[in-house]
């Protein structure tokens, strides 16, 4: 079965109801698809027709915001760019998608193969940038790649679950994830 293309017009009102159904399920996960429809400023029908259900619509929400990290990553060129300049353009975009889609990042979501598909790819990204990184010195040849990248994305997440952009600004609190991850929170007379 071949799934066809929406229309320009079908594609900005599906846009236009998934950012609407962020904004209201940030504020109340419990609200209705009436709720909504009422943000999106498009009829309760309107929804239905493009999301059977709420957790058909859950489930795209977390496949479009996995999507939009995907390309954040991507644009972040961990591949070609200088390892560290990679990391903190990284930063940087991640935090703008998880700010932005913080509801449909959780992982607490509706099950998704395509989303699960997609975060496969950017934690391989990751994983060779982290690589990167350590053959380019910046991160200690003895650390644990893998742990390394589990506490860039628990840094991550408590940004995205408490950082206010409009107050600090991402650029800020992408140089506090990237410092925080490579010189940590104590002094050097502190290490063991």
């Amino acid at each position: 079965m071949t799934v066809r293309p929406l229309r320009s017009d079908a594609e900005r009102t599906v846009r236009t109801i998934l950012e609407a159904a962020e904004r209201v399920l940030n504020r109340n996960p419990s609200a209705s698809m009436e709720e909504i429809a009422a943000a999106a400023g498009v009829a309760r029908t309107t929804v239905h027709r493009r999301f059977a259900t709420r957790e058909a619509l859950v489930t795209t929400m977390k496949t479009w915001a996995s999507r939009q990290l995907a390309s954040a990553v991507d644009e972040a060129r961990f591949d070609t760019a200088p390892p560290l300049v990679a990391l903190y353009q990284a930063t940087t975009n991640a935090l703008e998608v998880k700010l932005s889609w913080g509801f449909s990042m959780n992982s607490a979501l509706a099950a998704s193969n395509e989303s699960d598909e997609i975060m496969a790819g950017v934690v391989a990204s990751c994983d060779r940038l982290f690589g990167r990184l350590q053959q380019a010195g910046v991160l200690r040849a003895d650390v644990d790649l893998i742990w390394a990248r589990r506490v860039y994305y628990a840094l991550l997440h408590e940004v995205a679950q408490s950082g206010d952009p409009d107050e600090i600004g991402t650029d800020t609190l992408a140089t506090q994830v990237v410092d925080t991850l490579l010189h940590g929170v104590g002094t050097p007379a502190a290490r063991l």
